[in-house]
């Protein structure tokens, strides 16, 4: 009996066994299969994608010839201008905002899927082949001038500055051949007169092109620069350059105005503000407001007056408002998408930052650098090098700054931490604040982000080389933890690590303690060497393991660092920018069909500036509509009280990482600088990844080394936070 009894226990363990196979073998059917649907599903939004931009592009480059505006803008004109929902405005609005709003959305779903997708890209050497075959459309090609552009740069910006050059060159023709001796009146202006007038416009629409892309760097959170790689840190250098040709194209179309009125004798011209045409007083607030902006831009003093660099930018409000009034609503929709899309990111923003984040500790290195330790929910995750923007009130109520996170949020998942050196007055003050007490108990604090690339490639490489400078470092030490996860939880061949960092001190080494979380072994997981230079010191002059560390008791009312939109953000993103254009679609349809159309049918026709407010209101109550909806519904998955504790760091753990890190695995040289090109000229290997984050000189030199027709192997990659 018991033998039979054993026999069918035996044979019901088979038949577990077997299912247990056949469950797990539809399972990755399943998945596969699931992963092949989102393949399919990214490639139909791609190639959508492409024809959206290629129809974009073809309006743009025909927006100034006689063609467009006489056969393409009257057909369209004709039938939907005429529209009791929409008018004339409806036009712009789906000609211009439509395809960017479009864009926008495909791309949240893109990186939806693509955050979703489990197979490891990094082990396909199709994928690796890809990556590398246009690696060398990210080499440096200029190095000085408009600092370190790369070859994809570079192409993009010839063709951008063809299209201004040949949308100026239609204007000028047009203005040249209709503007003769023999089309002006008698008893009217001048030759010269007449065509500055019409040269006046023309600078006017050229600098409307620019200011339609003006707005795309600067949406930290914006799918569109996610989807290509970009971070709205890399780009602000495009913002900088777009804002530098509006206002030098907008400042010529003022001055020719100027002179025009001056020279016809009609000055009373400016104080205009005609009811349903162009508002000359309103262009004239605008440029004012916009050459405020510019004028504290200039380099000097940005950084030397950051704040009131800062403060005064909030004037783009202002701006904005008043160019709608000045052009209005139908034209300035040409321009709006980038403006529509930024303010649904400012807003999200500004939902973010009104509650206090629960701030668990601090470490006080002796190089005058603070660590500020956060609690997370382990749900938000975000890539290396990626950036927070921290609001401390009682420093300052009104002012952001943005500092690079150190932590990993795979290797720590329940914290968060950024480092941030005295170098202004703000940190200045954090740090003699933390520095010279130990009664603090707690520091209110509200943070944006994080912000950061929507993925990263460094396993591509056969091996990495980090050159820092200073406070440079911050960046490196997210990708290193980050590497250190994914050695010890995965196969994947980590690369050799190389890193340099340049100090002016030595009291500046002990950033090297904050390379890796406490009690963690890294010889059996990476293959990683440190070089360190102390440039202004021939012997060390500092105890390095002297570290303040501070333990803070935040309020209940304290909540964790959390995604506002969730887990799912590029998913609700995408419901927010289709629902909030939508019902602000919906809105203008009903005002325009029983307000707007019956006003103008009349002799009297409607405000322009009333069109205008009417277009402003609605959007705002569509993006604040639909942004608060989606994060309430989001606000109690991910505010929960469980993840509110952390481990707080005892500084006698603190302070012996350093000893443990520095004997085995750095090399420190005192009284010298880095010989860059000695160390990077000749590395072995076919793909070596070459990442600089430092001082201005410092990235120029190696972007030489690395530059278009220089070493093949050198794969380069600038991080900059100077703004």
């Amino acid at each position: 009996m018991v033998a039979r009894g054993w026999v069918v226990v035996a044979r019901g363990w088979l038949v577990v066994a077997r299912w247990n196979r056949s469950f797990s073998s539809l399972i990755r059917k399943y998945s596969l299969k699931r992963e092949m649907n989102k393949k399919v599903i990214k490639n139909v939004i791609k190639l959508l994608t492409m024809v959206i931009l290629m129809g974009t592009v073809v309006i743009w480059i025909m927006m100034p010839t006689s063609t467009y505006k006489k056969i393409w803008l009257k057909s369209m004109r004709a039938k939907l201008g005429k529209s009791i929902y929409f008018g004339k405005p409806g036009v712009n609005l789906l000609v211009y905002m439509f395809p960017m709003i479009l864009l926008a959305f495909l791309g949240s779903i893109y990186l939806h899927l693509k955050k979703q997708t489990t197979v490891n890209q990094f082990n396909s050497g199709v994928e690796r082949k890809k990556r590398d075959k246009f690696g060398a459309l990210k080499r440096p090609m200029l190095v000085k001038g408009l600092g370190i552009v790369t070859v994809t740069e570079v192409m993009f910006l010839t063709m951008f500055m063809s299209l201004l050059l040949w949308s100026l060159a239609n204007y000028f023709y047009y203005t040249f051949v209709t503007i003769t001796p023999q089309t002006i009146p008698i008893d009217g202006d001048n030759l010269w007169q007449a065509r500055l007038d019409s040269i006046a416009v023309r600078l006017g629409l050229t600098g409307n092109i620019c200011l339609g892309f003006l707005f795309y760097p600067v949406s930290r959170g914006s799918s569109l620069l996610a989807a290509v790689g970009l971070t709205s840190e890399s780009s602000i250098r495009y913002h900088i350059w777009l804002g530098n040709l509006v206002m030098t194209l907008f400042t010529s179309h003022g001055l020719c105005y100027c002179i025009y009125w001056i020279s016809t004798n009609q000055v009373s011209q400016m104080l205009e503000w005609d009811r349903t045409g162009i508002s000359h007083l309103a262009g004239e607030i605008t440029l004012v407001a916009g050459l405020v902006m510019w004028a504290t831009t200039y380099p000097a003093i940005r950084r030397r007056f950051f704040e009131v660099f800062f403060y005064t930018h909030y004037l783009y409000m202002v701006f904005m408002l008043f160019f709608v009034f000045h052009v209005g609503i139908s034209y300035a929709l040409i321009s709006f998408p980038g403006f529509y899309i930024f303010i649904i990111d400012r807003f999200l923003r500004f939902l973010q930052s009104r509650n206090n984040v629960k701030l668990v500790s601090a470490r006080v290195l002796p190089c005058e650098t603070v660590e500020l330790n956060f609690s997370k929910s382990p749900m938000l995750m975000y890539s290396p090098t990626s950036i927070l923007f921290v609001n401390i009130p009682s420093i300052s109520k009104l002012q952001w700054h943005p500092f690079t996170i150190i932590s990993s949020s795979k290797l720590e998942p329940k914290k968060l931490s950024v480092m941030i050196k005295s170098q202004g007055k703000w940190s200045t003050k954090l740090n003699h604040m933390l520095a010279s007490t130990d009664q603090i108990d707690h520091l209110a604090v509200s943070v944006e982000g994080p912000y950061g690339p929507a993925s990263t490639d460094y396993l591509r490489h056969q091996s990495l080389v980090m050159v820092s400078g200073g406070s440079g470092i911050t960046p490196f030490i997210s990708i290193i933890r980050d590497l250190l996860y994914v050695s010890s939880t995965s196969a994947c061949k980590i690369p050799k690590i190389t890193l340099i960092c340049a100090f002016k001190t030595s009291s500046d080494l002990s950033m090297l303690n904050l390379i890796l979380p406490i009690s963690t072994e890294i010889s059996s997981y990476v293959d990683i060497q440190i070089k360190a230079f102390v440039t202004r010191e021939k012997v060390s002059t500092c105890n390095m393991n002297i570290i303040k560390t501070l333990c803070f008791k935040p309020h209940s009312s304290d909540q964790p660092i959390s995604p506002i939109l969730g887990p799912n953000s590029w998913l609700w993103l995408a419901t927010i920018l289709s629902s909030s254009f939508m019902i602000f679609i919906i809105i203008i349809a009903i005002i325009s069909r029983y307000h707007i159309y019956p006003i103008d049918q009349s002799s009297k026709k409607y405000t322009s500036a009333y069109t205008s407010l009417i277009y402003l209101l609605a959007i705002s109550i569509s993006v604040v509509a639909t942004s608060t909806v989606a994060m309430l519904c989001n606000k109690k998955s991910y505010y929960n009280k469980k993840d509110q504790n952390i481990d707080v760091l005892s500084p006698l753990m603190i302070e012996s990482s350093l000893g443990q890190l520095l004997p085995e695995f750095t090399n420190i040289h005192y009284g010298e600088r880095p010989n860059l090109n000695k160390l990077l000229v000749g590395l072995k290997g076919s793909s070596v990844g070459v990442l600089v984050c430092g001082p201005r000189k410092m990235r120029e030199e190696v972007a030489k080394i690395c530059s278009f027709g220089s070493a093949e192997n050198l794969q380069f990659e600038s991080i900059s936070f100077s703004w």
